[in-house]
C-alpha cells in the first residue's frame, strides 16, 4: 500500500493545478487524496490476466465509412457564408491587444487551407 500523502505533496499538486488552498483545505485534501490513492492501490491487486482489454463498457459495432477524397468547397461558396471578408480571407476581430495593433478594424485570415504557406520554421527551403 502506498504511503499517505504529505502536506508538501498536496501543496505541490495544488501548485501544479494552479490552486490556492487554505491550510484547512490542505489537510482535508491530504486525507481525501490519500484515501483515493489507497482505493487505486486496491485495484492494482485485482487479477486481470484473463480479462480482454476493452474500449467501452458495452460492446459497440462502430459504423465506419470509407475515407473518400471529395471536391472541396470553392472559395466563393466559403466566402458566401462569411460575415466579413476581404478578397479570399476571413476578417476576424482582434482578440489580443498590443501597442502596434493598428486600427483595430479586424485581421484577415486566409480561407485557403491548401494555399502555399510561409515556412513556419523561418528557414528557406
Amino acid at each position: 500500500m502506498a504511503e499517505p500523502l504529505t502536506r508538501a505533496d498536496v501543496e505541490e499538486i495544488a501548485q501544479l493545478a494552479r490552486l490556492k488552498l487554505e491550510d484547512s483545505e490542505i489537510e482535508s485534501l491530504r486525507d481525501e487524496l490519500s484515501t483515493i490513492l489507497a482505493h487505486i492501490d486496491a485495484l492494482s491487486e485485482v487479477d486481470v490476466d484473463d480479462v480482454e482489454p476493452m474500449t467501452h463498457a458495452v460492446p459497440l459495432q462502430l459504423r465506419l465509412r470509407d475515407d473518400v477524397v471529395e471536391e472541396s468547397l470553392s472559395i466563393d461558396d466559403v466566402m458566401a457564408d462569411a460575415p466579413d471578408h476581404h478578397d479570399d480571407c476571413f476578417r476576424v476581430p482582434h482578440i489580443i491587444k498590443s501597442s502596434n495593433a493598428g486600427s483595430g478594424a479586424g485581421k484577415s485570415v486566409r480561407a485557403r487551407p491548401n494555399a502555399a504557406r510561409p515556412n513556419a520554421g523561418g528557414k528557406s527551403s
